[in-house]
């Protein structure tokens, strides 16, 4: 997979296996209205009736959680479906009804005791753009809007619940030199990874 750069803040490499930034990430911190959907939001009388989310990416949030990086769900909007989406992908940190992103990726990362430059964050619209100040690393989907896509360090090929999220991860675990050995294990056996 490919990846351009936007900003040249977080490291001297442009991009991919040698982006100094990306080898210290320990937390990727993600929207979901936008980032693991691709920003539909279905509502009937009873009120929103499903979301879908992209089998990639939850793979690659299985693989990440299981390679050491923390994965958290912060979004502005409240749905049963997103409990059930992190419960299904192993995700324990979310953090939902947020009016203010900055503040609250800024208490999870006080509370799992993490420098910024340890934690990522991946958002496609304005309101994601105060978790933006708070994070070392920042993402956003090739369909983000267009500040979002100026703020971010890092643009993905794919779109918002379309595999962007999938490579984010992917470009963190190369960093971290972890994907190698995650393609090897599935060349020996079945990991058990949800999607």
């Amino acid at each position: 997979m490919a990846f351009f750069r936007v900003n040249v803040d977080v490291g001297t490499e442009a991009y991919g296996d040698d982006n100094p930034a990306l080898k210290q990430i320990s937390l990727l911190a993600l929207d979901v209205d936008g980032v693991l959907t691709d920003g539909s939001i279905n509502i009937g009388v009873q009120g929103e009736l499903f979301k879908a989310f992209y089998a990639q990416d939850g793979l690659g949030i299985s693989v990440a959680l299981r390679s050491g990086i923390q994965v958290a769900i912060i979004t502005g909007r409240q749905s049963a479906i997103i409990h059930h989406r992190a419960q299904e992908l192993g995700i324990q940190l979310v953090q939902e009804g947020v009016k203010d992103k900055y503040l609250a990726l800024e208490q999870l990362q006080n509370e799992l005791g993490l420098s910024r430059g340890q934690v990522a964050y991946m958002g496609d619209d304005l309101n994601d753009l105060p978790a933006f100040r708070a994070a070392g690393v920042t993402f956003a989907p090739a369909d983000a809007v267009k500040d979002v896509r100026e703020a971010a360090s890092f643009v993905t090929e794919a779109a918002g619940g379309r595999g962007a999220v999938r490579e984010a991860i992917e470009m963190i675990l190369r960093a971290q030199n972890k994907w190698e050995h995650i393609v090897n294990s599935y060349l020996n056996a079945g990991q058990g990874d949800k999607q």
